[in-house]
Formats: C-alpha cells, sequence, structure tokens
C-alpha cells in the first residue's frame, strides 16, 4: 500500500508540473496576425478570446488526462509493487519456516546480483553462522554432561559401596571421604572453567587498562612450583606490553597458556614466557617442550575437551578447556591468535592484543 501509494503520489506530481509548464508555455505563446483593413482591434480582440477558450479547454482536458492516468498508475503501481515485494515476501516466509530443526536450510535466491540477492546471501551467511555456532552448543553440552556425568557416578559408587559394607571401618570411611572431597574439588574445577568459557565468548562486560608483563608475573608465580616439581625450566623475556579489555580473562588467558605449557611437559624440559610491544600490539608468547604433537592436531587443542595423548580429568585434573578458553578470550579482546607445533616436540602460541595507546603506566590488574 505504501508503496503503490508512493507511485502514484510521483506520478501526480509530475503530471500536474507537466500539466502547469504546458499552459504556462501556451498562455506566453503570442499569435502573430497580419491585417489589412482598419477591422484589426476587433479581430485582435476576437482572437485573445479564442485563446483564452482554448487554454480553459486545453485545461480541462489535460486536467481529465491527468486524473485517468493517476488511476492507471495507482492500478500499475499497485502491479509493480507487488511483483518487487514478492521475494521479499518469500524469504520471509522461508525465514519463519526455519528453526533449530532445520536451520541447514537456505535461501538460496538465484539470479542477477542485486540487492535482494545481497540481501538473501547476507541471511544464508547469517544462518551459516548460527548452525556452527548451534552444532557447537550441542557438542559443549554434550561433552560437558558426560564429563560432569563420571565424576557424580564415580562419587554416588564410592558412597554406596562404602554404606553397605558392613565391615567398614572409621579408617574406610575416611579414605572414601577423602576420595569424594578430591572429587568434588575436580567438580568445582570443571565448573569453574565453564563458567569462563561461558563468560568470555558472551564478550567483554567492561574495558581497563592492562600490562601483559604484569599479568604473565603472577601467571609464572602461580605455575613456579609445579614447574619446580616437573623440572621444568622457565625462562622469561618480559617487557611492557600495555592493551585493554577485562583484566580478569586477560589474567586467565595467560595462566592457562603458563599452566598448559608447564603441565603438558617433558621431565627437564623446558618454558619460555615472553612479553612485548610489537607492530604497535601487545604481544605474549608461550612456547614449551613437550610431546611431539602434528599439524593437524594443533587446531582442535583449541576445542573444548580436546587433550593430548590418553589423559584424562580424572588423572590429572585438566578437563581439555584451557585452550578453548584461551581461543575464546583472545577472541573477545579482538586477539589474534597464531599456533604450531615444534618439531621437537610442545608448542608455540602466540596471541597479539591491541594496543591500548592511551596507557602511559601500567596497570596491575586483579586476577
Amino acid at each position: 500500500m505504501r508503496l503503490t501509494a508512493l507511485y502514484g503520489a510521483l506520478f501526480t506530481i509530475s503530471g500536474a508540473v507537466l500539466l502547469t509548464i504546458t499552459y504556462g508555455l501556451m498562455r506566453r505563446a503570442k499569435w502573430v496576425v497580419i491585417v489589412y483593413d482598419d477591422r484589426g482591434p476587433e479581430i485582435r480582440e476576437n482572437l485573445n478570446r479564442l485563446k483564452g477558450a482554448q487554454l480553459r479547454e486545453l485545461l480541462t482536458q489535460s486536467g481529465i488526462a491527468l486524473a485517468i492516468m493517476v488511476m492507471i498508475s495507482i492500478a500499475l503501481g499497485w502491479l509493480v509493487a507487488g511483483r518487487v515485494l514478492r521475494p521479499l515476501r518469500t524469504m520471509t516466509a522461508t525465514v519463519q519456516q526455519i528453526s533449530a530443526r532445520n536451520v541447514h536450510e537456505r535461501l538460496a535466491v538465484t539470479g542477477p546480483r542485486d540487492e535482494l540477492k545481497d540481501l538473501a546471501d547476507t541471511v544464508d551467511g547469517l544462518l551459516g553462522r548460527l548452525e556452527t555456532a548451534l552444532n557447537a552448543h550441542k557438542r559443549f553440552v554434550a561433552n560437558a554432561a558426560h564429563e560432569m556425568r563420571t565424576p557424580l557416578t564415580l562419587e554416588r559408587a564410592l558412597l554406596e559401596e562404602t554404606l553397605t559394607d558392613r565391615e567398614a571401618t572409621l579408617e574406610s570411611y575416611r579414605a572414601t571421604s577423602e576420595r569424594v572431597v578430591a572429587i568434588s574439588k575436580d567438580q568445582g574445577r570443571l565448573l569453574e572453567a565453564l563458567l569462563t568459557l561461558a563468560s568470555s565468548e558472551r564478550g567483554l562486560d567492561r574495558q581497563e587498562p592492562f600490562d601483559l608483563s604484569d599479568l604473565a608475573r603472577q601467571a609464572l608465580d602461580s605455575s613456579q612450583f609445579e614447574a619446580d616439581a616437573r623440572g621444568v625450566r622457565i625462562d622469561t623475556r618480559i617487557a611492557p606490553a600495555p592493551s585493554a579489555g577485562d583484566p580478569a580473562l586477560a589474567a586467565r588467558l595467560i595462566a592457562n597458556l603458563v599452566d598448559n605449557a608447564v603441565h603438558h611437559n617433558v621431565t627437564g624440559g623446558h618454558v619460555e614466557v615472553a612479553t612485548e610491544t610489537r607492530a604497535g600490539r601487545a604481544f605474549v608468547s608461550v612456547i614449551n617442550t613437550g610431546p611431539v604433537i602434528s599439524p593437524q592436531q594443533v587446531g582442535p587443542l583449541f576445542e573444548p575437551f580436546q587433550r593430548l595423548g590418553e589423559r584424562t580429568a580424572r588423572s590429572d585434573g585438566h578437563h581439555g578447556l584451557g585452550l578453548s578458553i584461551v581461543r575464546a578470550i583472545a577472541t573477545a579482546h579482538g586477539a589474534d591468535i597464531t599456533a604450531h607445533a615444534r618439531p621437537c616436540g610442545g608448542l608455540s602460541i602466540g596471541i597479539s592484543f591491541p594496543a591500548n595507546c592511551h596507557t602511559q603506566v601500567p596497570v596491575r590488574a586483579h586476577a
């Protein structure tokens, strides 16, 4: 209706302007009359009356023609508007029928490249990203449910075994309680990691300045005990690297990198941690020795619940969420990640944050 009204109004205005121009030109037109006798004034007066009558007749007939063409233009405008909007109605109906069960469907509009084709391709791209996110969410929920189900089943089995044992002693109760407490602590770490991952994927709630060098020192202090226990040497090259974002999440990112580098290492291995400002961006890198990893394994390591080798959460307390959290936090900060397997074993990971050019004095963040 709005398009029809627009088309009709445009035609009416254009027709009225054309009629006005035509009437003005005809009114200004001068008739040249050559008279050879003394009746000239009378003839000129008659001609002027004739001209006025013709102008009125022209105005009347043109107004009738304009009114007829306005009606025709409204009918044609209705047909053209329907033709123009038909692809939009088709796309709208298709999108309304798409839900989580058939998010794989696409508009798949064919034809020449125009605004409607661009719109359809944009919607198809959005549906593709939505399908990827939904599939990732389903996999994540399934993996998380599996990870939580196993320790809960183990806890229940331990408690039932102790309760049904008629010869259970205080020491057996104590041993069972200690195992249940250890499992509960592991579940708490898993829940904390899941919450961190979820909050990172949601985006940043605040923008505060921080320095990667400060956060790296905090992470090194926390990992030094495990590194000494495993015989892993840590080398550092810490230089100022100011950036901005969520300091707590950035601290968790570096802590996860250092923790993975120490944990997934070999006896007598080493870890290199460096921070600096490079090409106008804040940069942190963590390089570690460790088991040999194929280049095809590097990408999946950044997916949730991916682990190296046959280690499991029950055996080493790690759930395969460390690098997925790193990727989510980096994405939330607009940071770029580069990771590759080292030929002699281990990983080399570098993350480039947008620099905080307005930070003059590094601000220590609280993890």
